[in-house]
């Protein structure tokens, strides 16, 4: 049972959540000299090592959940941190900050889709037409505007890494509702997934360092895997897993579509980035997608929740 504080304290959370969410592809932007799955691996093993220490009361009931959700647990940890980590890092090489953060906020229409596929959810025709509306918005961005681009095959290999990024988080977003994790509370299950996605990211950053020899050396990148580790991180998911484990998936989803505010003005900040009018063109589409898509699922759910 939930309390209207609780609840309030939920959205409230959530409303700052994509500020931190934000944060990530702009350090991820400016360590083009940090190889992206070692950076990846030293984010999600040192969150790790500082979500342990911190629930180190839970680790009893968090190993008992930990054996008895292995495969669960690491297929978040490779969705969320692997996914949305290491190979984001690798599409920051190709693309812009803006980009990704656009492309980013499609998860919400995702998510609806998946509940269908996976529950039977049914999707009103309002739901589909923002889903679709989403979806062009993403092509605009991936075009560059321009639609003779998919004939030529013309992409940007960053563009579509987010793209998959999107629908990997969608994905994880899902798997943090399951009833075999509802008994853990939002830090030791972090701490946990954070564990199994340091793990995944492990054999991939060796492999770098073998073939680069390149680690972090300097005052500057370690500054950003402190940023990325703080803010990027421990307080980002903290956040959004909290919304997610007293508002639904589909609830907290929605409070994603104040990415590309929180991302574009970080990125035009601290990177200098310019806004082009495709930009602008995919950034309407998908934000009205997103709206049309969720907020009347989001009332629905408001509605029918018991208390």
């Amino acid at each position: 049972m939930q309390n209207r504080s609780e609840t309030f304290l939920a959205y409230v959370i959530l409303a700052v959540a994509p500020l931190f969410f934000s944060t990530n592809v702009v350090f991820g932007r400016a360590a083009q000299d940090i190889e992206p799955f070692t950076l990846a691996a030293l984010r999600w093993g040192l969150t790790a090592i500082i979500l342990l220490a911190a629930t180190r009361r839970h680790w009893p009931v968090m190993r008992t959940a930990f054996r008895a959700n292995i495969a669960l647990l690491f297929t978040a940890g490779f969705l969320g941190m692997w996914i949305c980590g290491g190979a984001v890092y690798l599409a920051l090489k190709y693309t812009t900050a803006t980009n990704g953060t656009l492309i980013y906020t499609i998860p919400p229409v995702i998510i609806v889709v998946i509940e269908f596929l996976l529950r039977g959810r049914p999707i009103a025709l309002r739901e589909m037409a923002g889903i679709l509306l989403a979806f062009v918005g993403v092509l605009a961005i991936v075009l560059k505007g321009d639609p003779g681009a998919i004939f030529r095959l013309d992409f940007n290999p960053g563009d579509l890494v987010f793209v998959l990024a999107a629908i990997s988080w969608a994905v994880y977003s899902v798997l943090l509702k399951s009833k075999s994790l509802a008994h853990l509370s939002t830090v030791p299950l972090l701490a946990m997934v954070a564990t199994a996605g340091a793990i995944t990211l492990i054999p991939f950053a060796a492999a770098e360092f073998a073939m680069t020899g390149n680690f972090p050396s300097t005052a500057r990148q370690w500054w950003i895997i402190a940023g990325i580790v703080v803010l990027a991180s421990i307080i980002s998911f903290s956040t959004f897993q909290y919304g997610v484990k007293i508002l639904g998936p589909s609830i907290a989803g929605i409070f994603l579509y104040l990415l590309p505010p929180c991302g574009i003005g970080l990125a035009w900040l601290f990177l200098g980035e310019q806004l082009l009018p495709f930009h602008f063109a995919g950034m309407a589409m998908i934000l009205g997608g997103v709206i049309i898509a969720t907020l009347p699922v989001a009332a629905l759910r408001r509605r029918t929740r018991p208390v």
